[in-house]
């Protein structure tokens, strides 16, 4: 079981807002507990996040928004990954963004969205969790 393939995991931020600490922290964490993380940096459109992921053949992509923009990049983002064949990626999110959006996210196909204040520890369980459930296609 030694050469088992790492979880490739994107980690990008979306939309506007420059802050990117949060998102440093959380793929800092996945890399320590053995993941490989590609960081996109900031200001990334949906489309620009989608191909980054086709191109490094992920099998997470984690968005980081505190813009606001969530119910337009999330949807966005989704839809492109369906167009790409990428519907046995995992899409989870973080940042600051209110219970019943994050509700109507989840229904909508995001797995899960981490609040400021989440443990890195629920977030690393929770991608290897999802990953053990979910074997990528292929």
């Amino acid at each position: 079981m030694g050469d088992e393939q790492k979880i490739r995991v994107l980690i990008a931020k979306a939309g506007l807002d420059g802050h990117d600490r949060g998102a440093k922290v959380v793929a800092a964490a996945l890399r320590d507990a053995g993941m490989e993380v590609i960081y996109s940096g900031l200001r990334k459109t949906p489309e620009m996040i989608v191909e980054a992921a086709l191109q490094e053949d992920v099998d997470v992509i984690g968005i980081s928004l505190l813009s606001g923009a969530h119910n337009t990049i999330f949807p966005k983002v989704l839809a492109l990954m369906k167009e790409k064949g990428l519907d046995d990626v995992l899409l989870f999110g973080g940042g600051i963004i209110p219970e019943k959006d994050i509700d109507q996210l989840r229904r909508s196909g995001v797995g899960e969205i981490f609040t400021p204040g989440a443990s890195t520890l629920e977030i690393i369980e929770y991608v290897k969790k999802w990953i053990q459930e979910h074997p990528r296609k292929g």
